[in-house]
């Protein structure tokens, strides 16, 4: 499988290096796109902080391009948290998009999204402080509306970025659940 791997707010850390080179060991070819250009953060508020400074149409355009050499071959879109948001958002736009990872994260779904029966999965802690049960609920159902066909997996007192071992939020129990659950996931693809 083809896999895009798009970052959190903490940027391009080595916890997304290490799962790119976990997708690679389970034989797929996996690309992880820097969309902060070398920058890293401590913490979440100073991710955000210059996700906002640079502002989504920036962040889309520099996913888009970075997917763009390779969406031909039908990607599967993946990303962690805030790389979530953005792989969701570029696979609900690209008809050939093979499949939809998230973890620890969702996005606003637009209008006029429209899929073939896309196949999602959603890795989640509970609760999340981004990911509030009645969100995910609307996100859900508006998913199934759209046609895809989606599945998620919650993981009762993880914290929100419960995969990246250099975190206080890291679940090791959680994370492995995640990942064996993810591999079926895109084996099945």
């Amino acid at each position: 499988m083809n896999i895009m791997l798009f970052h959190s707010a903490f940027g391009l850390r080595p916890a997304v290096r290490a799962a790119a080179d976990r997708l690679r060991g389970e034989g797929h070819q996996v690309w992880t796109p820097d969309l902060f250009e070398g920058r890293t953060f401590g913490t979440v508020e100073e991710g955000m902080e210059f996700t906002d400074g640079l502002g989504s149409e920036e962040l889309l355009k520099r996913a888009v391009l970075a997917a763009a050499p390779y969406s031909e071959r039908g990607l599967v879109y993946a990303g962690f948290s805030f790389g979530a948001s953005v792989a969701q958002t570029l696979a609900l736009g690209d008809e050939k998009a093979r499949g939809l990872l998230l973890l620890h994260g969702t996005s606003d779904i637009a209008e006029s999204a429209s899929v073939d029966e896309l196949p999602v999965q959603l890795h989640v802690a509970e609760p999340d402080p981004f990911e509030s049960d009645d969100w995910l609920t609307a996100w859900y159902l508006r998913m199934g509306r759209i046609g895809a066909d989606v599945e998620v997996y919650r993981y009762p007192g993880a914290g929100h970025l419960y995969t990246d071992p250099d975190l206080d939020d890291w679940d090791a129990e959680a994370a492995e659940a995640t990942w064996r659950t993810a591999a079926g996931f895109l084996a099945s693809l």
